[in-house]
């Protein structure tokens, strides 16, 4: 049958792929006498090799075997120190096949194989063993590992060795692999926040590894580890003191801190769980004060209603009321979220504090002033706590504060703080961010934040408001410190608009932030400013030079500029507008329609819209 038929895909015949021979082929050769030029003596042991395929195959074999020293020569003998012939047999096979069984292999080995893996700059091979090191950590190899990784700075198997020890700490300082732990590797374990146990049992194992190492010049060093303004008096009377290990002074000073400084102001070490949700059972969370409490931390963030599904408390003017939770442990955390109850338009204001022993109190976010509504994404410096509070102090409706969910965490994700509150990098005037049109007249609520800046004509796809009365208002779902907007005014013909914008926080109070009543603009509008806090943006049309309505397609805060320039935009300039993107301009309809809106039925979100 011939091999040139039609429907044959060419992929089966014309690539040849056998690269399982020429690695069995290869590895025939290993420690192999026939043809090998150069032998290698690694504790005694001669390994024969082919200089050829090493030189190929690694850049450290390459000059050493041909770069004009003794090793050069035909048949020379290769001594090499500080090496293990059963890690350097390891290596030899992989260089020959490209293949390694790493779960044969005893732990000791491994580590001598990933050292010779970075001695001689064989990155691939370092990373996959570090991979498969990471995999199989566990209370007694933990810290030969950590030893391992630390000297060769291979920061992924640091960084997984460093996880496992936080979360099995007491194990760990109890394990005979602490005790071989290096002074640096020691040191850079016990002084992590994140190496959550009792300071009491640290200073213990501490000692341990003090009196193991007997290097006097280097216990001040270890022992200044010991935080010890976290131990109990009696713990530094009976377990410290008696050791003789710190000074008199030392532990005077100790309870000089404890005594003279916030609760909360000490050196806490928490657990470490990044991006992970601990507020739940699984790690031990309940809600200790508040009403309906059950509710809260169940996951549950769709079934909720007039009746059922949310916390609560009732807001009092000294603020003694609170929903309250008590974590599992002590945990490192920096995020929060929450979700307001939002089944109708109310808006909450509220703070929250946290805690390690329910007497003082750290407010880590304040939004008692401001309005919000849905879910909250809050962000802080990192804090250790145990207890966390949650204190309404206003709702729209009523005089009560009603919470559907909480969560906090610790999260790598980056964040800007700008005077508390967070600056955004993304739009979030979303429906996804939970932002909503809360003035405006258009067929579709929340046209303006659906992202759509393409489908629009002259009947549907924007907000307007009739010049002279009301406004086109957003409410983001919480304030944010913002400093640019971008909008789209409809352009399906050559008209052109002026505005202004201000922004607050409650709704009472407005700060003018852009002023376009002077200029003539049309299509992208890109604004920047000084930042301002804003959970409302109001934008107010002021002239249209066709009819008595002003149109807006499209709403972003803040403004995002990851598109090509929109070239003769009227009313940009170069004092508060970045670049515009160029978006495909709607068609005009082929027939003919009356430029002239009809009135508004009301100045909020409704079914009837005018056109333009």
């Amino acid at each position: 049958m011939s091999n040139s038929h039609p429907l044959r895909p060419l992929a089966s015949v014309s690539e040849i792929d056998h690269i399982h021979l020429l690695s069995e082929q290869l590895g025939a050769l290993v420690l192999g006498e026939e043809y090998s030029d150069v032998t290698f003596i690694v504790e005694g042991k001669r390994f024969p090799a082919h200089r050829v395929i090493l030189a190929a195959r690694c850049h450290y074999f390459r000059a050493l075997l041909y770069g004009g020293m003794k090793e050069s020569q035909p048949q020379a003998e290769v001594c090499l120190e500080e090496t293990r012939a059963e890690a350097f047999s390891m290596l030899l096979n992989y260089l020959y096949t490209g293949r390694a069984s790493l779960s044969s292999a005893r732990e000791e080995v491994l580590l001598d194989f990933l050292g010779l893996a970075h001695r001689y700059g064989l990155q691939p091979l370092e990373d996959s063993t570090s991979e498969f090191l990471r995999t199989i950590l566990h209370t007694n190899n933990v810290c030969l590992v950590f030893d391992v990784a630390s000297l060769y700075s291979l920061s992924a198997l640091s960084a997984a060795c460093c996880a496992y020890m936080d979360r099995h700490a007491p194990e760990v300082l109890n394990s005979d692999g602490f005790l071989s732990l290096s002074k640096t590797a020691l040191l850079t374990v016990v002084s992590r926040d994140s190496f959550a146990t009792s300071e009491k049992e640290i200073f213990q194992a501490l000692c341990r590894w003090c009196r193991q190492h007997e290097e006097g010049a280097d216990t001040q060093e270890v022992m200044s580890a010991v935080r010890l303004p976290l131990m109990t008096l009696t713990e530094m009377l009976n377990v410290v003191r008696p050791s003789g290990l710190l000074s008199p002074d030392d532990l005077l000073d100790a309870i000089k801190t404890r005594s003279e400084s916030r609760n909360m102001d000490l050196n806490y070490r928490g657990m470490l769980i990044p991006e992970e949700n601990i507020a739940t059972m699984k790690y031990g969370a309940q809600v200790v004060k508040g009403e309906l409490k059950s509710a809260l931390l169940d996951g549950d963030t769709q079934n909720y209603d007039l009746d059922h599904g949310f916390s609560r408390h009732p807001i009092e003017e000294d603020g003694r009321a609170g929903i309250q939770v008590k974590l599992g442990q002590p945990f490192i955390i920096n995020h929060m979220r929450l979700l307001l109850w939002d089944r109708d338009s109310r808006s909450y204001s509220y703070y929250i504090e946290v805690s390690m022993d329910e007497l003082d109190w750290v407010r880590v976010v304040d939004h008692s002033k401001y309005l919000c509504r849905s879910w909250q994404n809050l962000y802080f410096t990192p804090r250790v706590c145990r207890y966390v509070r949650i204190v309404g102090t206003h709702n729209t409706v009523n005089k009560v504060f009603h919470l559907v969910a909480f969560e906090c965490m610790f999260t790598n994700h980056p964040f800007t703080l700008e005077n508390g509150l967070v600056v955004p990098s993304e739009n979030v005037a979303t429906i996804a961010s939970c932002a909503s049109v809360v003035e405006g007249v258009s067929r579709s609520r929340n046209a303006l934040l659906n992202g759509d800046t393409r489908n629009y004509d002259w009947d549907s796809g924007y907000t307007c408001h009739q010049l002279g009365s009301g406004a086109i208002v957003i409410q983001l779902a919480q304030p944010y410190s913002i400093g640019s907007l971008r909008l789209l005014l409809w352009d399906c013909d050559e008209r052109s608009y002026s505005y202004y914008i201000e922004v607050s926080t409650n709704q009472q109070q407005w700060t003018k932030v852009v002023d376009r009543t002077r200029v003539a603009c049309r299509s992208w509008q890109t604004l920047k400013f000084d930042k301002q806090p804003a959970s409302f943006i109001r934008i107010v049309g002021t002239h249209n030079t066709a009819n008595e309505v002003f149109h807006c397609v499209h709403f972003e805060c803040p403004a995002q500029l990851n598109a090509e320039v929109n070239e003769g935009s009227p009313g940009l300039n170069s004092s508060d507008s970045g670049s515009a993107p160029q978006q495909p301009r709607p068609q005009r309809p082929s027939r003919t329609h009356s430029l002239l809106p009809s009135q508004p039925s009301s100045t909020s979100s409704s079914s009837s819209q005018s056109h333009p």
